[in-house]
């Protein structure tokens, strides 16, 4: 259900290096909001100068309790960081937008009700999911949110060599295979104490991912309560490619949903998480959990 809402400010953060021309498009969306908002608001540009400097402004702008509204101008990654900050700022009249400026854009792919423009004009405010991972027993590693997905063993392994091989679909394609042609699987401790060997462990708060894989056939996926738990069982690589190809083309069907997922790493595994890739260290208990209405957004 959404709200008619009014900002006192709106701040739109952008990474000015952007390959996906982030600096045009903001100051586009700046102009657009001027002509279409019925009132009068400062909208403010804000072009980051480092890796995680999304997060700062973004927690500096939703502070102090006011009516804000917080756009992030890039992909999946980008928007990650700007809704990590504006969780820490704890103010619960910010929203939060994104236009889409990246190469992945799931989240906003797979949300999208409206064209933002249209929705900041009408205030259409709605809360969505956030995913929520804790590492460490005693909660020394700060909390991350995901707003789309997090993912471990085959998603973050393809996602680095990705980053650092040559763009382009028939360059990514080569890409794919040849890290797939080299990945090894991971194994973890579950919370009921059984080791489980995994290709792949995807936690999704969206139905598709990576433009192409559909996980799951959750209608709404984003504001259920719930997370879709996608796993890849340790199998043969031809197994393994066959199940991708379905995700790929048909999907894979109806997935187990569930309001939290626990468990410890043997070894230090990458992980993936709405685009960003990280890594957690071994014998590390991880929890995910679903943190239910926590996002305002709209578009």
């Amino acid at each position: 259900m959404s709200t008619a809402r009014t900002f006192d400010s709106i701040v739109v953060i952008f990474n000015p290096n952007s390959t996906g021309d982030a600096p045009k498009l903001a100051e586009e969306l700046k102009a657009s909001l001027g002509d279409l908002l019925p009132y009068a608001v400062d909208v403010e540009l804000q072009p980051t100068a480092h890796a995680g400097h999304a997060v700062e402004l973004a927690r500096e702008a939703a502070a102090g309790g006011r009516n804000v509204l917080v756009v992030s101008v890039s992909g999946d990654g980008g928007y990650n960081e700007v809704v990590n900050g504006v969780m820490q700022a704890g103010n619960p009249n910010a929203v939060c937008a994104v236009k889409a400026a990246g190469n992945a854009n799931d989240h906003r792919r797979t949300t999208r009700t409206q064209p933002l423009e249209a929705a900041i004009a009408g205030g259409n405010v709605r809360r969505i999911d956030l995913l929520k991972m804790t590492t460490g027993a005693n909660g020394q590693v700060p909390v991350e949110y995901a707003h789309s997905y997090i993912g471990f063993g085959l998603t973050p392994v393809m996602a680095i060599d990705l980053e650092t091989g040559s763009k382009g679909a028939l360059k990514e394609m080569f890409s794919v295979i040849r890290t797939f042609s080299k990945f090894k699987p991971f194994e973890i401790r579950q919370a009921n104490g059984k080791r489980r060997k995994f290709d792949s462990l995807v936690l999704a708060n969206i139905a598709e991912m990576a433009k192409y894989a559909t996980l799951s056939e959750a209608n709404d996926a984003a504001a259920d309560g719930k997370f879709e738990v996608v796993i890849f069982p340790h199998r043969s690589k031809l197994r393994v490619l066959l199940t991708a190809l379905r995700a790929a083309t048909q999907g894979l069907g109806d997935q187990p949903s569930v309001s939290s997922y626990r468990f410890t790493t043997l070894k230090p595994i990458p992980y993936q998480i709405d685009g960003e890739v990280k890594s957690v260290e071994a014998n590390t208990p991880v929890t995910i959990e679903c943190s239910p209405a926590a996002l305002a957004t709209l578009g």
